[in-house]
């Protein structure tokens, strides 16, 4: 939808792609669908869910056995993002890197979106 032909919206790390392989073989789902939502301290926020079936306008995103759809919504907000999956001593989880972003609050949780020029 608004993607651009040729490239993939996001990226996924080695690390990212194996921890959504093993979640979708584990829960026999289609994949995982990111989104955003309003929310959170700085306004936004992303969103993860399981799916069961694909949605035909969703950007579907394949890459060494992981399988990520983005909602048609989200699109705009997502391209040029990188997702990895990060552990340390205290914590896993997933971590996304968009250069959309202008603003994080402190928790890495919620999200100021940059301001898109009017057509």
């Amino acid at each position: 939808m608004f993607g651009i032909p040729g490239r993939s919206a996001v990226t996924l790390t080695p690390s990212a792609a194996r921890q959504i392989a093993r979640l979708m073989a584990r829960d026999g789902s289609e994949g995982l669908r990111i989104g955003v939502k309003k929310g959170g301290c700085a306004g936004m926020e992303y969103t993860m869910d399981y799916v069961a079936e694909v949605n035909p306008l969703d950007e579907v995103v394949e890459q060494d056995g992981a399988r990520v759809l983005i909602a048609p919504m989200a699109q705009m907000f997502l391209i040029g993002t990188e997702i990895d999956y990060e552990t340390d001593l205290l914590s896993a989880g997933f971590k996304f890197r968009n250069p959309n972003v202008a603003e994080a609050c402190g928790c890495g949780e919620s999200i100021k979106f940059k301001d898109q020029p009017s057509a």
